[in-house]
């Protein structure tokens, strides 16, 4: 028998949930190509490795961007790569893929979405909302007649739902996260500093001193890049208040965005959600501080998920072993 999978296709990474055996999968959604012949010569972290230092003739391509797919050939290739690497299928059937998407995803990025599980070998392909699955996995139990809101912030996107019964009552989806915070502090250091750094740079320093909030006794780091002017490498100190000021704005947009779906919601939906709080989940939901933000603004409880990253390809699995059990019924 085929083991049932559930995949998070994100923008930064890929994670695979397998039936009874949990994430089993984890790797970036980079493809390394050769543009003289058009073959795939790495997927995932080997590719990774490659992002910012490839010949002039290998692309490390991201075939998603902003939670979407935006080069389906190659999304389909790095896809059946993964699920080939895991040898889920059985000897005669294909496993059901349980796939997620943004909320604000039109039905041509739908079809696109499935099409591309359905290609890399799945059986039965559904597609369900990241937020109502990563509410799941984060353990929410949103099948209850009561409020429940979460914030899924990963590279490409962040989604914002409020869930009850089941679905989404309310919800919004922005197509800025983690990626657009790497791209402000690339800015932000080239703008104050004169130096040129890469998108793995950006991505470490978040992840050192990345911080949502100003810190008296802000965390340093040593940062190296190449000078703007002379072109020479050249290092720098940076502090963490100086990274919170680059990231200030794309994190003012997700929490005015989380503002509006709580303006939209019902009263007494609302009133749960003062009760229970804000679960946060996805990779973003890792920076320093940003529960605090949140519940600062939001002015109600905010947690972080026990393993943000997690979330999205647990509650699909998860969500897809419900399925099959109502279904037997």
């Amino acid at each position: 028998m085929a083991k049932d999978i559930g995949i998070d296709l994100g923008t930064a990474n890929v994670l695979i949930y397998v039936q009874g055996k949990g994430i089993v999968l984890n790797e970036p959604s980079v493809v390394a190509v050769d543009t003289k012949t058009d073959k795939v010569l790495a997927v995932g972290s080997e590719a990774y490795r490659m992002v910012g230092r490839t010949p002039s003739n290998i692309r490390a391509i991201r075939p998603l961007k902003d939670g979407v797919i935006s080069d389906f050939d190659v999304t389909q290739e790095m896809l059946a790569y993964f699920i080939n690497k895991l040898s889920v299928k059985g000897f005669m059937s294909k496993p059901n893929i349980m796939i997620c998407a943004p909320t604000n995803i039109t039905e041509i990025e739908r079809k696109a979405i499935m099409q591309a599980a359905e290609q890399s070998g799945g059986g039965k392909v559904y597609l369900e909302y990241e937020p109502k699955v990563a509410a799941i996995g984060a353990g929410l139990d949103i099948f209850k007649p009561s409020g429940n809101m979460v914030i899924d912030m990963g590279g490409g996107t962040s989604d914002i739902a409020v869930l009850s019964l089941g679905d989404i009552v309310s919800s919004h989806s922005l197509r800025i996260a983690g990626d657009k915070m790497n791209a402000d502090i690339v800015t932000s250091i080239k703008n104050n500093h004169g130096l040129v750094i890469g998108e793995h740079s950006a991505e470490k320093i978040k992840m050192e001193i990345g911080s949502a909030l100003k810190s008296d006794e802000p965390k340093t780091m040593e940062v190296r890049g190449r000078d703007a002017m002379s072109g020479m490498p050249r290092s720098i100190q940076i502090d963490a208040n100086e990274i919170e000021e680059a990231l200030h704005e794309t994190l003012q947009q997700i929490v005015n965005a989380a503002i509006g779906v709580l303006e939209t919601v019902p009263p007494e939906l609302a009133s749960d959600i003062i009760d229970r709080g804000i679960m946060l989940t996805g990779g973003t939901a890792l920076l320093d501080g940003i529960d605090q933000l949140f519940s600062d603004f939001l002015k109600v409880p905010v947690v972080v998920s026990e393993n943000p990253l997690d979330n999205v390809a647990k509650g699909a699995g998860e969500l897809l072993e419900r399925m099959q059990k109502s279904s037997k019924k």
